[in-house]
């Protein structure tokens, strides 16, 4: 048995010698061609087919997560809404990042479980989407109060705050739940 000493050259840089491999497909590739991943180095066209693997959300898919991230949303911020006005508003910091993981869960039910970034990324345009219209409607009259002298207290921000603290919260939560990303 021999062992061939003739170089390698990356298939898509002909001038550039190697000694590296797709570990998919064995396609020669030089270091700015390789794509690192938890079982070696690929060449990007390998990486882009286990992509599209990945990607299993159909076009309705879109319509679904946003329409059902805008509702769970606003219903969720009605909640919090009601929360900051009739309880202590800390409750909030309990009630925020669960309601961001039922929303995400409802999304993945209402999806069947299909994914792809750029459905994961119109959930979470959804969630702000439909936390918004309360944030205006309690920001309005509290900014005009501030601007026609009649703000005299702080407590009169304390639901803005904390519709703030709920999106800022949820919206992560459904994110990495719908993601499936691990933050350990």
């Amino acid at each position: 048995m021999t062992l061939s000493t003739s170089p390698l050259y990356c298939a898509n840089h002909p001038a550039v010698e190697t000694t590296l491999r797709c570990n998919k497909c064995e396609k020669p590739i030089c270091p700015k061609c390789a794509v690192r991943t938890p079982t070696g180095y690929r060449c990007k066209e390998c990486v882009r087919g286990q992509l599209k693997v990945y990607d299993t959300a159909q076009w309705y898919d879109y319509l679904l997560a946003f329409g059902l991230a805008v509702i769970g949303s606003f219903i969720t911020s009605l909640l919090v809404r009601a929360i900051s006005m009739f309880f202590f508003g800390f409750f909030v910091l309990l009630v925020a990042p669960g309601a961001g993981v039922a929303i995400g869960e409802a999304v993945r039910f209402v999806t069947r479980r299909h994914r792809s970034p750029a459905m994961f990324k119109t959930a979470l345009a959804g969630m702000i989407v439909g936390g918004l219209p309360m944030l205006l409607i309690i920001g309005i009259p509290v900014i005009a109060l501030l601007f026609t002298g009649g703000f005299n207290t702080i407590f009169a921000f304390l639901p803005l705050i904390w519709q703030g603290v709920y999106l800022f919260m949820a919206t992560p939560a459904m994110y990495t739940r719908l993601s499936g990303l691990r933050l350990s």
